[in-house]
């Protein structure tokens, strides 16, 4: 069975940091995309960051390039995200979720599995 455990969220002040951890289990690594996704209150669920668990290729949406970095530890079937410099309006709960295949699509309808998500919150 495909499990997906994400944890690190927590409460921030502006300007800190976080790393969030995605543990995975139920399938093989290499052949899926993990992606990291956040909805806030009152928002669409929005892609942040992917990354090929076959040859740790990535992709970053532009709201939080440059302050927000994947990675992964495919030994441990890990993927973490990095987040520098938090802002108020990066409040939400993140979740991971992964797909099938190579291509690295951010939309939340190519992601098969989802996890229950971990609250972050940054205050002013």
């Amino acid at each position: 069975e495909v499990q997906l455990v994400e944890s690190g969220g927590g409460l921030v002040q502006a300007g800190g940091s976080l790393r969030l951890s995605c543990a995975t289990s139920g399938f093989a690594f290499d052949d899926y995309v993990i992606g990291w996704f956040r909805q806030a209150p009152g928002k669409e669920r929005e892609g942040v960051s992917c990354i090929s668990g076959r040859d740790g290729s990535t992709y970053t949406a532009d709201s939080v390039r440059g302050r927000f970095t994947i990675s992964s530890d495919n030994a441990k079937n890990t993927v973490y995200l990095q987040m520098n410099s938090l802002k108020p309006e990066d409040t939400a709960v993140y979740y991971c979720a992964v797909r099938l295949g190579y291509g690295l699509p951010i939309a939340v309808s190519e992601y098969h599995y989802w996890g229950q998500g971990t609250q972050v919150t940054v205050s002013s």
